[in-house]
């Protein structure tokens, strides 16, 4: 019972993040930073996602060297993530109102999303 629960906080943790790294702090700077690889903005935006993580990685207890390695791997795969999605979506005419632009929007945050549950398993294997 006490892994569930541990599990069930580390998710509500990250998704407590998310939602206010991708959704509450992302300014113009950070939103065109993103897909260009020569702009701070997404890196900047994956850091906060790295850092936002730590709370949930302590909470599974696992060593400071899983945590760095886990904290890094957070940010490099929500960068790849996010830089695939300015790319699309540069090169795509969808905009809110087409599924094409709905559709690019739940790949990424089920990416995501797999990217936290993979993190979980990590931590408390």
């Amino acid at each position: 019972m006490e892994m569930a629960i541990t599990t069930v906080a580390m998710l509500a943790c990250m998704q407590l993040k998310h939602f206010v790294a991708d959704y509450v702090l992302q300014p113009a700077w950070i939103l065109r930073g993103k897909g260009n690889f020569r702009m701070i903005g997404g890196y900047v935006h994956a850091g906060g996602h790295a850092l936002g993580t730590l709370p949930a990685l302590m909470l599974a207890g696992a060593g400071m060297t899983r945590v760095a390695i886990l904290v890094l791997a957070e940010f490099v795969a929500h960068y790849l993530i996010d830089y695939g999605k300015a790319l699309l979506s540069r090169h795509s005419r969808a905009d809110a109102t087409t599924r094409t632009y709905w559709a690019m929007h739940g790949a990424d945050q089920l990416m995501h999303q797999l990217t936290y549950a993979a993190l979980i398993l990590a931590a408390l294997a």
